[in-house]
């Protein structure tokens, strides 16, 4: 648990506030003074804002080569999809960044950033490099799954799918639809969700993911 906490506070600035605020009383005043003076200076480094081989990075890669005619909002959604699947069947976390619930449903800041300027409509293929993705064999059949079976639906009916679901409506309970928001949803929050959906469609094989999807899809949107 602290080990996970340790490689989110090292990969996300904004976590790293966070966790510096709920424990300010912990530490002295110059202790404070100079922790929020260096996170200052981290979040002027454009570098951080879209880091080019954070490990979330070959995942977008690898999503991108693999589907046709996705768009951002599909993209973010795929990736949260990936998030909570390798979690739920390989006890660990694919990627430490932080994913926020945004009125569309949940983002990944960095990678929206890389490639807001698309909007609704679909990223490029042949703008991006897609070489020197390093992935485990597991990570890309667990990949493979997601694309196959969330894949294939717009990033509007993946946006309904996320709506529905415990982690992100849960973190905006409280907010109205169209608030706009920055709220982390928490990795606890995703994992246990995903791991319930994994024991109620008992899943054996990742291939087993279509159960969800399939069922999802019907109830929201036939």
């Amino acid at each position: 648990q602290y080990s996970d906490i340790l490689k989110t506070i090292l990969n996300d600035s904004k976590y790293m506030k966070k966790v510096l605020e709920e424990n300010k009383d912990a530490i002295t005043d110059v202790a404070y003074k100079r922790c929020n003076e260096a996170l200052a200076e981290i979040e002027k480094d454009d570098s951080i804002t879209v880091r080019s081989e954070d490990k979330i990075d070959h995942v977008v890669k690898y999503l991108l080569a693999s589907c046709s005619d996705i768009t951002p909002l599909a993209l973010q959604k795929l990736l949260y999809y990936a998030q909570g699947f390798f979690k739920a069947f390989t006890g660990e976390y694919l990627f430490y960044n932080n994913c926020e619930a945004w009125v569309h449903g949940p983002v990944y800041r960095n990678v929206y950033y890389k490639y807001k300027n698309y909007g609704y409509n679909p990223i490029e293929e042949n703008e991006y490099d897609y070489t020197g993705i390093e992935l485990s064999k597991i990570e890309e059949e667990i990949l493979d799954s997601v694309i196959r079976n969330f894949g294939c639906y717009s990033g509007k009916t993946l946006e309904k799918m996320t709506h529905a679901e415990m982690p992100w409506s849960h973190t905006r309970a409280d907010l109205k639809d169209d608030e706009s928001s920055d709220r982390i949803i928490e990795k606890e929050l995703i994992a246990k969700y995903f791991e319930d959906i994994k024991l109620k469609y008992n899943m054996l094989n990742i291939s087993d993911i279509r159960d969800y999807s399939t069922d999802l899809f019907n109830k929201l949107c036939v």
